[in-house]
């Protein structure tokens, strides 16, 4: 019955690590509980198409079961640290903050254990972080008061260089001085 299902394991499950592979093995054995004995997969053939060895497979098993958390008090600190630093709703504090005040309680980790579990509780700081939820933006719409048209332009022009538009831009250079930027748009539309 098996290997033709058993080959669509394989691709995207050969780069996981050791424990998540055992999962997948578990978790494929408990859904062919229900089978009969004769229609289940072999283990060793589970074991093999995913790319795992035995003794890493029973290894892994036997350290998911006996699955001891060594900062679960830590985390509790964390929470209430980053929870401390909630304005307006977001959370504010980063990893250093949060270590200086774990280090204020007399708890001394690293800096990557900090974000590690900071990351795996998801108190990531949510102000103003482009790289964590992309949705930075500077633009806050259309602010103040849009002037009438008193002069009647319509720009629906068709000769070039007419009618421009242009913007300056301010942009801060390598060397920390300042440079202009003068955007121009030509409005004459091409047919």
């Amino acid at each position: 019955m098996g290997e033709r299902n058993l080959k669509k394991i394989n691709d995207p499950v050969r780069n996981l690590k050791g424990r998540k592979k055992t999962q997948i093995v578990d978790q494929i054995r408990v859904e062919q509980e229900s089978l009969p004995k004769s229609n289940r997969y072999k283990v060793g053939d589970i074991l093999k198409t995913i790319g795992l060895k035995k003794t890493t497979y029973h290894d892994e098993r036997k350290r998911i079961k006996n699955y001891v958390d060594k900062y679960e008090d830590v985390k509790v600190e964390i929470l209430k640290i980053a929870e401390s630093g909630r304005y307006r709703g977001r959370l504010t504090y980063g990893y250093r903050r949060v270590q200086e005040e774990l280090i204020k309680l007399d708890i001394h980790l690293s800096d990557a254990v900090v974000r590690r579990l900071m990351d795996e509780l998801n108190v990531q700081v949510s102000l103003y972080n482009r790289h964590r939820n992309g949705r930075y933006s500077s633009y806050k719409g259309t602010v103040g008061k849009v002037a009438r048209n008193v002069l009647h332009q319509h720009f629906n022009e068709t000769v070039p260089f007419k009618v421009l538009h242009t913007d300056v831009t301010q942009v801060r250079l390598a060397d920390t001085k300042w440079a202009y930027v003068s955007a121009i748009t030509d409005e004459a539309r091409k047919f």
